[in-house]
């Protein structure tokens, strides 16, 4: 064992992994290419599901989820959902999005919450 091994301490482990809330972080996740292009890719990979439109049910789906250190999202849920077909889109949807850019605080990547929500509209 090295030293620096030696003197790492449970608790400053643990730490490293802490989930920091996103109101407290230095700088934010984010999206490759911002928030415009987060919309746009739902647009592009959102399926309106196809119950869901026959009875004309939309809304927002609420859902959290955690941007890892290296950028995925894990932890992904729907905290307020609108019917469990659309409930499952928004799941699917964000559980495929590209790595984001991650949460920094101190200069280093950190696991951040994330609160978001997703609109299911017809036009």
């Amino acid at each position: 064992m090295t030293e620096s091994a030696k003197s790492k301490s449970p608790s400053a482990d643990s730490d490293n992994n802490a989930i920091v809330d996103f109101v407290k972080i230095e700088k934010q996740p984010q999206f490759p290419g911002g928030m415009q292009a987060f919309y746009q890719y739902l647009g592009q990979h959102i399926k309106y599901p196809k119950e869901a439109a026959k009875n004309k049910i939309q809304g927002k789906v609420f859902l959290t989820f955690i941007v890892e250190k290296d950028g995925a999202l894990t932890h992904v849920e729907v905290t307020r959902g609108v019917s469990p077909e659309i409930d499952a889109e928004a799941l699917r949807v964000i559980s495929s999005s590209p790595k984001w850019n991650p949460g920094m605080q101190d200069g280093l990547p950190v696991r951040v919450k994330y609160n978001i929500n997703v609109n299911f509209n017809l036009r």
